[in-house]
């Protein structure tokens, strides 16, 4: 069973989100306070593409994991700085099919729409980020480690140190493809 290891939001577009002692998920909308909360899409070029899409990506997780990964390739980053706002530990976030839902503390459900597509802005924050969080399998498909999107199914609060438990679609299981 993995943990919660940091919360983080933003109320204003900016890259990187501000750790926090507690979020409030909220049904269907996301996390309370955040520029993302909402029903329909609030990533600037979604939204600019057709602002009545559903929001797929109203929660952002992202493994500690990665961090430890992207240390030892020379990068600093830390909870919050990728822009998400749940660092887990202990799960293999990658890994998990469409649909997996996740219980973070003892009320908030989350489900896992896909996989964040990674983008420039990660060069902004630091050259070469953004090559540092692609890979490739040995068949030479692309691997996307920047994350995963959710939606919020049971709103509740959210802290460091809360476990998540998983609880898995049925089968067959859909791999997790960038939302």
């Amino acid at each position: 069973m993995g943990h919660v290891e940091a919360v983080s939001r933003s109320g204003t577009y900016t890259f990187s989100k501000p750790s926090q002692e507690t979020i409030r998920l909220l049904a269907g909308l996301g996390v309370e306070g955040d520029v993302h909360l909402g029903v329909t899409v609030k990533h600037r070029g979604r939204v600019a593409r057709d602002p009545s899409q559903p929001n797929l990506r109203q929660v952002h997780l992202i493994h500690a994991e990665l961090h430890e990964e992207l240390a030892e390739a020379g990068f600093a980053v830390r909870a919050g700085e990728m822009g998400e706002n749940v660092t887990t530990r202990g799960l293999d976030l990658l890994a998990l099919p469409t649909g997996t839902r996740l219980r973070l503390g003892s009320e908030a459900v989350v489900e896992v729409t896909g996989l964040r597509n990674p983008c420039v802005q990660l060069d902004n924050f630091q050259h070469g980020l953004m090559k540092a969080v692609l890979g490739r399998t040995e068949d030479g498909e692309l691997i996307r480690k920047a994350g995963v999107m959710a939606v919020v199914i049971k709103g509740g609060d959210v802290r460091p140190g809360d476990p998540i438990a998983l609880e898995y679609p049925p089968e067959p299981h859909i791999r997790l493809a960038p939302v």
